[in-house]
């Protein structure tokens, strides 16, 4: 780790958003404790119903808990918004996520980097469904920004502080906060950059179920589209139905010399799905737009 680092380290928070993870909490506290003696430890308690907190408290870590279960999501806002250093280091309390690769996160962010991922090598991923579909996650990602996108959903990431909060009002409150954080950081022309890490199997059992967050898929592809360039999403769409429209008018003329109403539904909606695109376009230009002085 740089020196800066290790000679700051009160200037380093590290955020674990927690939720019934007893068994593995304590001894990534401590681990953490060792390694960075002098940063500040967040555990946020998601109204955990074993002794999550007390676990956590005991091996060092400052605990916030919330009153009910809010989400990952939330439970991130909360860590940003207690932290008081500099950097934050965002990771899982299941033991995926190894506290000796924090280091390595900090080391790009003394090298000028916003935003630093660690991400996961192919034998990381929990199962094939989950690898495919980060795989098409990244792809998408790649494509729309421009930029190699290595792991669009790790949740193990070190961040600058006062630039992530920029963004809190737009985090979900579910799992997908990795990917509207990334997306966003891209957005506002921030550095990201990726470290390979290798991520263990998680302790217990997961709470994300692959039949209910798997119908989050198309939501999430959605959002990465219109968080970044809605029009990459509209335009595509538009011109479709453009096509379409003007291949069935051609259709319907030469067999009858007729207008129908579907061709002038197509072409209308084309009309309307270009307006729409151009306007979330718009919008998202002043949404990213930061009119200040550091």
């Amino acid at each position: 780790m740089d020196d800066k680092f290790a000679a700051n380290e009160s200037k380093l928070s590290i955020v674990i958003p927690a939720r019934n993870e007893s068994e593995t909490i304590g001894a990534i506290v401590k681990r953490i404790v060792e390694l960075h003696p002098g940063a500040a430890i967040i555990v946020v308690n998601d109204a955990s119903t074993d002794d999550t907190a007390s676990r956590a408290a005991e091996a060092g870590a400052h605990v916030v808990s919330h009153l009910y279960s809010k989400g990952n999501g939330a439970a991130i806002k909360t860590g940003a918004r207690v932290a008081t250093g500099q950097v934050i280091v965002f990771m899982d309390a299941d033991g995926q996520h190894q506290p000796e690769d924090i280091a390595r996160l900090l080391d790009r962010i003394d090298r000028g980097a916003d935003m630093v991922i660690g991400a996961r090598d192919a034998a990381s991923q929990a199962s094939i469904f989950r690898h495919t579909a980060n795989w098409f996650y990244n792809l998408i990602a790649t494509w729309i920004t421009g930029h190699k996108v290595l792991d669009l959903t790790s949740g193990f990431r070190a961040v600058d502080a006062h630039k992530f909060r920029e963004f809190l009002f737009m985090l979900p409150n579910g799992f997908s906060y990795p990917t509207t954080s990334t997306m966003a950081f891209f957005r506002s022309g921030y550095t990201v950059e990726y470290i390979p890490i290798r991520a263990a199997q998680r302790s217990g059992k997961s709470h994300v179920k692959v039949m209910r967050d798997g119908l989050k898929f198309l939501l999430i592809i959605f959002r990465v589209c219109t968080l970044y360039s809605p029009l990459k999403l509209f335009f595509p769409v538009a011109l479709l139905q453009f096509l379409l429209g003007a291949g069935y008018y051609a259709f319907t003329f030469i067999e009858s010399a007729r207008f129908t109403n579907m061709s002038a539904l197509l072409l209308t909606s084309a009309m309307t799905t270009l307006l729409i695109g151009l306007v979330s376009e718009q919008m998202t230009a002043i949404l990213y737009k930061h009119d200040r002085i550091d």
